[in-house]
């Protein structure tokens, strides 16, 4: 028989023992730091995803004409006529093509399918042929594009593509061509039709159409670059004062047949077409690819493309422009993301620390005794680490997994080290808080009481610094803003102002919370009863722990009437901008005059409260004519009240009618009893004085107060004068304008072409049925839904929401660990006052005034912190970029303005959560037996 000496007795290990012991301790904690890593993890993924689709939309949006990286060259003139003819060949084309591919594709990525190469022609060419269409009497103007690629990127809709014969060369008398099934539709083109293009000292370029083709793709670049060649288009003669128009468009001819151009008055050119491959873009590429562009253009990779082909090509492109207007919008909407995420941040670092402090307290008796019987801090400190590392490590890799599971497509370092933060923080909030309470040996504390705390020097030191940053990051705000400048986004000390407000304002409010409370304590011994002053007892002795659930409270509703504030204000700037660019509910309005009884037919639609007409003449030019100033003719009285309606640009109607007296912001109007403005012109009338106007103050500023004359797009002249000036005006959108009455101009320049359309209920729908084809329609709403269709600015703003909804969530658990570490003190506090005589409904008063302090100090401190955190940041932040769309002429700047609803809804409840959880443990309570909480030795 073997006897084991007690030196080899097996010893529990100490992590295993006491994940058996406590494991729901051990899941909660787990479950804390998975939900914090995955958001932590999913921020950076969806700030990237957003960004990648923003970037990819903005070159979408901006067409294949800005974007394509396109090579230009003529051809070698100086060189031999068989030479000059091959180099416009396909196959010369082709391996030139390959070459420019080769020079730039390890700069920018390329989508080799949609680019191509070819000879097109510069100036377009009249059609004499009868049969085409001629809506205003003009011919057709057309241009010859001999393009690779026509097989793989069209279908045969009629006849056959087109083949060039052997050898063409300038004088090659005739080819074939096709044209796109929208250029056959809408000038009457069918297979076996010839069109004729003039000669340079040789007879017309005879091209016979033998086939019609629909586009593949109609919206890739192989078709977007030059759009003529899948749709033609109506076109106004420049400078024609009677705005004809004419059709122009585009043959196609096979690669081989480019050299027939040399000899026709098109003045060809080759090219070369990269497009960019869109799926291959990424936001924080941005820096890297505008580099690649500018070389590309006039860089170290244009010389190679040279070398490559010939010295005379030259590359063009507005892909750079596009791409620094993405990278202007992403600068601007970063730093208010930043502001949420590291608000929820802070409230989720302090949810970790209060995790960390509650086990700490629960478990204050077993450390002070393992110190007491000789245990170290180091030991201690390295046991407890292991033991929530062994639940946070996992607990994080699963956040993280679920993070890139949720959000795919995006970096994954950024995702992995906020990930690791959590699960750092995680691990080590519980040692730091042990080895911090138990440096000293000693198995009783004193009981801590906010009335009787002093604070130390050392919390003097902390809240001073935190002071002196928080005062710098609102400074810094108010005085640069979040949008200066490209590195705006990489100032995390902005980003954090509304965080160290908060955290000053927690920290300033526990210096102040004993005053009234020690205030308190000697009227309140004089009621009757003892809930009062054991209440006021009772919530006096929060002692160092209320610190943190102050802190993540403050920040949480600091950081959610900040963002709401943001949200509400983005709103407003996006409600005010589609008020002023349609200029009322909806607007109809069209080049020319608007057919007689249209007006009434929309006041009688449904959902419509009123009609104002008005004739906007785009073109008008004051003075000498270089300039051009759009003016609306509208009737005083109904104009005036629209403006009132609207809100934009109010003034009374006696300002514009002839004889009327100038307005307040007048500039010299005329004396009343005087005639209409001088017209003349077809319809006009001769008067004794100018036309009193409405005018915008670009345009005061540059015609002053005195009469001028203004040229209409109808011929007529007539005088106006400047009597008031207002910033915006409803029948135009921007802030370049005058408004005169229609009575007063010729019946020409007077027509009605826009209708200013109002009403609650109207319908979009029903609208546009009233008018038909007689007029485009805008509606408001629907200008409004369009301002929310950029990635950035829409994931910009779900991030925004996510990371507020996020904090309060944190916000709420705050406040529940706060009240589980207070849990057992107040059954055992109730229990043993029920032996005396309390009743339950004194129970439930007790544990209601006990709360009511600290809730009423975090929902009032709370509210006021967000409220002085929104109006000092305010003059530094412009939420205009994230308002509306860069292609959108936002009207001002949309300021950050408090939201009420984002201040009170938050702090109520807070509030109400409070007061609920404390009766909610008294009704429990009182339902309980006693006989746990008033066992002997039991420490609480």
């Amino acid at each position: 028989m073997t006897v084991r000496s007690p030196r080899s007795k097996v010893v529990a290990p100490w992590v295993r023992t006491r994940l058996r012991t406590a494991p729901g301790t051990a899941l909660a904690l787990a479950l804390l730091v998975a939900v914090t890593a995955f958001l932590a993890a999913a921020l950076p993924r969806s700030v990237d995803r957003y960004g990648d689709t923003g970037l990819r939309q903005a070159v979408e949006s901006a067409g294949a004409g800005r974007t394509v990286m396109q090579f230009n060259a003529p051809p070698d003139y100086g060189a031999p006529a068989p030479e000059r003819d091959a180099g416009l060949r396909g196959a010369a084309l082709e391996e030139y093509h390959a070459g420019i591919i080769r020079a730039t594709d390890r700069a920018l990525p390329l989508d080799r399918a949609q680019s191509a190469s070819g000879v097109r022609s510069t100036e377009p060419q009249d059609m004499a042929e009868p049969w085409l269409p001629r809506p205003d009497g003009l011919p057709p103007r057309l241009d010859l594009v001999a393009q690779s690629g026509l097989t793989e990127h069209s279908r045969l809709a009629a006849g056959r593509l087109p083949r060039a014969p052997q050898d063409v060369t300038a004088r090659t008398p005739r080819v074939e061509g096709a044209v796109s099934t929208d250029t056959a539709r809408r000038l009457n083109i069918e297979v076996g039709s010839v069109l004729r293009f003039p000669g340079v000292q040789r007879d017309p370029l005879e091209v016979r159409v033998t086939g019609i083709v629909e586009p593949r793709d109609p919206r890739g670049s192989y078709w977007s670059v030059a759009p003529l060649m899948r749709t033609p288009v109506l076109t106004v003669l420049y400078g024609d004062p009677e705005l004809r128009q004419y059709w122009k468009g585009a043959l196609l001819l096979p690669p081989d047949a480019a050299p027939a151009l040399l000899g026709t008055a098109t003045e060809p050119y080759r090219y070369w077409n990269l497009a960019p491959a869109v799926d291959d873009l990424h936001g924080h590429d941005v820096p890297r690819l505008r580099t690649a562009v500018a070389a590309t253009e006039s860089g170290p990779a244009l010389q190679r493309v040279r070398e490559a082909t010939s010295p005379l090509v030259s590359a063009t492109t507005d892909l750079d422009e596009v791409l620094a207007h993405y990278e202007r919008l992403r600068t601007a909407i970063g730093p208010l993301v930043a502001v949420a995420a590291f608000g929820t941040g802070t409230v989720a670092a302090v949810v970790l620390l209060m995790a960390g402090g509650l086990a700490a307290g629960r478990r204050r008796a077993e450390l002070a005794l393992l110190r007491a019987r000789g245990g170290s801090l180091t030991g201690l400190g390295g046991r407890l680490l292991a033991e929530t590392a062994v639940v946070a490590l996992p607990a994080a890799a699963l956040g993280l997994a679920a993070a890139c599971l949720a959000v795919p497509g995006a970096r994954l370092p950024y995702a992995v080290a906020a990930a690791c933060g959590v699960a750092l923080l995680g691990c080590l909030a519980l040692p730091l808080r042990a080895v911090a309470a138990h440096r000293a040996v000693g198995v009783h504390t004193g009981r801590e009481d906010v009335t009787a705390a002093r604070p130390s020097r050392r919390r003097t030191v902390v809240e001073l610094t935190l002071l002196t940053l928080s005062v710098g990051a609102v400074v810094a705000l108010r005085t640069r803003g979040t949008s200066d400048g490209s590195d705006a986004t990489g100032d995390q000390l902005v980003s954090l102002a509304p965080v160290l407000v908060a955290v000053i304002a927690a920290l300033l409010l526990v210096r102040l919370y004993p005053l009234p409370l020690r205030g308190l304590a000697r009227p309140a011994r004089r009621l009757r009863g003892a809930v009062g002053p054991l209440s006021l007892a009772r919530a006096g002795r929060g002692g160092g722990s209320s610190v943190l659930p102050l802190l993540a409270l403050l920040t949480a509703l600091t950081t959610a009437a900040f963002g709401g504030s943001v949200l509400s204000g983005v709103a407003d700037a996006r409600d005010r901008t589609a008020l002023l660019t349609v200029g009322a509910d909806a607007r109809v309005e069209s080049l020319h005059v608007l057919p007689p009884g249209l007006a009434d037919r929309v006041r009688r639609t449904a959902g419509v409260d009123g009609v104002t007409v008005a004739g906007i003449s785009y073109y008008a030019r004051p003075q000498d004519g270089r300039d051009v100033v759009p003016v609306a003719a509208v009737d005083p009285a109904p104009y005036a009240a629209h403006t009132r309606r609207t809100g934009i640009g109010t003034f009374d109607a006696s300002v514009l009618r002839t004889g009327g007296a100038s307005g307040a912001g007048g500039a010299g109007g005329r004396a009343a009893g005087s005639g209409g403005g001088p017209a003349s012109g077809d319809g006009g009338t001769e008067a004794a004085g100018p036309l009193p106007a409405v005018a915008s103050p670009k345009v005061a500023e540059r015609l002053g107060t005195r009469p001028f004359p203004v040229r209409m797009e109808d011929g007529s002249t007539v005088t106006l004068r400047i009597t008031q000036v207002r910033e915006r005006t409803p029948a135009v959108a921007g802030d370049h304008f005058l408004v005169v009455d229609r009575a007063g101009l010729s019946a020409r320049a007077a027509r009605p072409t826009a209708l200013l359309v109002t009403g609650g209920g109207l319908d979009g729908a029903a609208l546009r049925r009233t008018v038909g084809d007689t007029a485009p329609v805008q509606v408001r709403a629907d200008e409004r839904a369009t301002y929310v269709d950029s990635p950035l600015q829409a994931g910009a703003e779900r991030v925004y929401a996510t990371a507020v909804a996020a904090g309060a969530g944190y916000a709420v658990l705050a406040l529940l660990l706060t009240l589980v570490r207070a849990a057992p003190e107040r059954s055992a506090l109730l229990a043993r006052l029920r032996t005396m005589g309390l009743t339950r409904a004194q129970g439930r008063r007790l544990l209601v005034l006990e709360s009511l302090p600290q809730a009423l100090l975090a929902a009032v401190g709370g509210t006021l912190t967000a409220w002085a955190t929104v109006r000092l940041l305010a003059p530094g932040i412009d939420l205009t970029t994230m308002a509306v769309p860069g292609t959108v002429s936002s009207p001002a700047r949309a300021a950050l303005r408090t939201d009420p609803v984002s201040l009170l809804v938050p702090a109520l409840v807070v509030v109400a959560l409070t007061l609920g959880i404390a009766v909610a443990q008294a009704w429990w309570t009182g339902r309980r037996s006693s006989v746990r909480e008033l066992r002997a030795g039991d420490a609480r």
